[in-house]
């Protein structure tokens, strides 16, 4: 799915997604990753499975 279309099915704008996709400093908000795990028709967990903890990140 191109981020137009899940930025349209999410009701945000293309460059939010790009944002969060790139790592770019966008956090996104509890209600932007519902609007996107609903478009993705996955659970909000999803969005944030396999991420490093903070600890991996230093």
């Amino acid at each position: 799915m191109s981020q137009e279309a899940l930025a349209d099915l999410a009701n945000v704008h293309r460059t939010y997604i790009s944002g969060i996709e790139r790592g770019s400093g966008r956090n996104p908000t509890i209600r932007a990753a519902a609007q996107i795990a609903i478009a993705l028709e996955v659970p909000v967990a999803a969005l944030f499975e396999d991420l490093p903890k903070p600890s991996e990140t230093k």
